[in-house]
């Protein structure tokens, strides 16, 4: 499984630095994640509650980090057991490039592979569960970091006309064009 993204986050790359190193904001904002405990030099030990369709299952596992470029860069190592529901093991590569003074970019490649029953499912089903995890993640980090940093949220989008007034409106403006020759 292969799964690459990019996230906007509404703080300076330094901030956001110190907030991927949080073990406690991270913990928050991983669903499911029962713990998260660092254990040695850049490494962790987290328990997650996971569900890929009709699996479910408690997941034990390892994180380390490594290649460490503060404040731009890090490689993250994982593998995990979740028992009878199967296994998982893989790579992520993160790095921040800074957008404005308060605003930074967050890019993300994850190659992973799987293992037991998570494998029998299909690769489409736990693709889907992955980037669901992934978009999950990122609406509690940045909600996270909003209220870290005291950063407002953002404005909600314009509420979209209904069709009949956008083709209403689409077709005055036409008649216009017609009529003035702006066409």
């Amino acid at each position: 499984m292969q799964l690459t993204g990019e996230e906007n986050l509404p703080v300076s790359q330094a901030q956001a630095w110190e907030a991927l190193n949080d073990v406690e904001m991270l913990k928050r904002s991983i669903t499911g994640c029962e713990s998260l405990t660092l254990v040695g030099e850049q490494e962790y030990e987290a328990v997650l509650a996971v569900s890929i369709g009709p699996v479910k299952a408690k997941f034990r596992g390892r994180l380390k980090l490594t290649d460490l470029k503060p404040p731009s860069s890090y490689q993250i190592a994982f593998e995990g057991q979740g028992g009878a529901a199967g296994h998982g093991k893989g790579e992520a590569k993160v790095w921040l490039e800074t957008l404005g003074p308060a605003e930074t970019q967050l890019h993300y490649s994850v190659v992973a592979s799987v293992g037991g029953k998570i494998a029998q499912i299909g690769s489409r089903l736990v693709d889907m569960a992955a980037q669901k995890m992934a978009a999950d993640f990122f609406a509690a980090f940045n909600a996270a970091l909003r209220d870290r940093y005291a950063v407002a949220p953002p404005p909600p989008p314009e509420p979209m006309k209904p069709l009949g007034r956008r083709l209403l409106d689409w077709y005055l403006g036409w008649l216009g064009r017609i009529f003035t020759g702006k066409v």
